[in-house]
């Protein structure tokens, strides 16, 4: 098999409450918890694929702001082998709306699911995968 990369951008949305979005999520065969975002595809930026994503997964236009982490390692894909993961991580703000402690959307997906955690109590522990954990770590040493 080819290896190949594989570029992941993902987005912190934050409330008024002081809690970013997480999202549960069922996909081939395994429950997993992540920051909302998603997979690169051709042709697009890595704005472009965030606003997309955070379009896709939770009906709701963003604004992508700073960058707030990149993975500097070498990391494998949790479900491919072949796949080598470059991870993007941007604060991003509604574009119409700020939250408090509603959710942006309730979704019928019961693939993926929205929810808000405390960015003082957010931990490793909270996401499932090992470039997440880092970033919960980063987040949680924020507060």
């Amino acid at each position: 098999m080819r290896k190949q990369f594989n570029i992941r951008v993902y987005g912190l949305l934050t409330n008024t409450q002081g809690d970013v979005l997480l999202s549960d999520e069922n996909r081939f065969g395994r429950s997993f918890t992540k920051f909302p975002g998603g997979g690169l595809e051709w042709g697009e930026g890595l704005k472009e694929c965030l606003v997309r994503e955070f379009q896709e997964e939770l009906n709701l236009e963003i604004e992508v702001g700073e960058l707030f982490y990149c993975t500097d390692f070498f990391q494998q894909s949790a479900f491919n082998d072949n796949d080598q993961l470059i991870s993007l991580y941007y604060w991003v703000k509604p574009l119409h709306k700020e939250f408090g402690s509603e959710l942006p959307i309730t979704l019928t997906d019961a693939e993926e699911q929205p929810r808000w955690k405390p960015l003082e109590s957010i931990g490793p522990q909270d996401l499932t995968f090992p470039v997440d954990k880092i970033v919960a770590q980063k987040l949680s040493e924020l507060h």
